[in-house]
């Protein structure tokens, strides 16, 4: 049960509205959910993010965190809370830090996202970016595609950014996961003015990516961009955004036969 106290009903000004948007499928296997769930005990406590957030005109941010699965499973774990120093922070980590990780099916970040994007219209606060911070390790596999909710939320001025984790990409364990969920991400799930993502692509990156998202995310900058050199990587092709829904076609179109 969250102990923590609900805004006050006058709408108070911060630098930043957060929404934490975390995946807890069935795909996540415990492991990465706990080192998930730590990545953002640790950053919440991380002076150099309390620094950030002291920074700003206001000298406080908004945070929300929620959990995501399938299209009938959004659950908030923090409500809206102000964070302005290390006691405010240091709850919000005790409560994630109490509290173990669901795990549920599917993985739906269309719904994911429209319910994040609607935690803004009664957050108790006022002024300052309103951002979407939505991490995962699959595509899109069930509810409404993700293309439409995505702009209609850009649309409104929230900003979208990603955490794609890639600790074991393409998993045979999930037949709708692909390789380069990053790609997938960033045509995709992400946008809106300054949006980015930051891959996670071992259990080691977890705290550090982590910490480095909510830096950026605070400070309103950017991370720099990423460097494909020719004749080691190339250039990434632009995902299908519908790739998880194209192969749960044909398997249901093969099973009909």
């Amino acid at each position: 049960m969250v102990t923590l106290s609900p805004p006050a009903r006058a709408e108070v000004d911060v630098d930043l509205q957060l929404v934490l948007a975390v995946d807890v499928s069935y795909s996540m296997d415990i492991e990465e959910q706990r080192l998930q769930r730590d990545g953002y005990v640790a950053a919440l406590r991380d002076p150099a993010v309390l620094k950030a957030i002291k920074s700003g005109f206001h000298g406080r941010i908004a945070v929300t965190y929620l959990e995501w699965a399938g299209p009938e499973t959004q659950t908030v774990i923090v409500p809206w809370t102000a964070i302005d120093g290390a006691e405010s922070a240091g709850e919000v980590a005790r409560v994630l830090a109490d509290r173990p990780p669901n795990r549920l099916r599917m993985t739906s970040i269309s719904t994911a996202l429209a319910f994040a994007s609607r935690q803004f219209e009664n957050s108790g606060f006022r002024g300052g970016r309103r951002v979407i911070d939505i991490s995962g390790d699959g595509v899109n596999n069930s509810g409404p595609v993700v293309a439409p909710i995505r702009e209609e939320i850009i649309a409104r001025g929230i900003v979208i950014n990603g955490l794609p984790v890639m600790v074991r990409p393409g998993s045979s364990w999930n037949a709708y996961d692909i390789m380069d969920l990053d790609v997938y991400y960033g045509n995709c799930v992400i946008g809106g003015e300054g949006a980015f993502m930051i891959p996670i692509r071992s259990a080691s990156e977890f705290v550090t990516a982590t910490r480095q998202k909510l830096l950026l995310e605070i400070s309103g900058l950017m991370p720099e961009p990423q460097i494909y050199k020719a004749q080691l990587r190339p250039r990434p092709t632009p995902a299908d955004c519908l790739a998880a829904e194209r192969r749960i076609q044909r398997d249901f179109d093969g099973w009909r036969r």
